[in-house]
């Protein structure tokens, strides 16, 4: 062991989310069933070029009228 090495340290932060998952442990499952449902979709790549296809390209400045 060095003497420059410091004591472990562990904020409070860390330790509520410890404490926590030590309490309930189905908590990680269901954050990764909500992310599941938000997040992690399959994506149709033929619709995905569909509409990108479709877009339509930007102005260099959105607000000059066409005079």
């Amino acid at each position: 062991m060095s003497i420059f090495q410091r004591p472990a340290y562990k904020s409070e932060v860390t330790q509520f989310i410890e404490q926590m998952k030590n309490s309930k442990p189905e908590l990680e499952k269901s954050q990764r069933d909500g992310r599941a449902l938000l997040w992690d979709k399959a994506i149709n790549r033929e619709v995905a070029q569909d509409i990108a296809a479709g877009r339509v390209a930007q102005k260099p400045y959105v607000y000059q009228t066409n005079a």
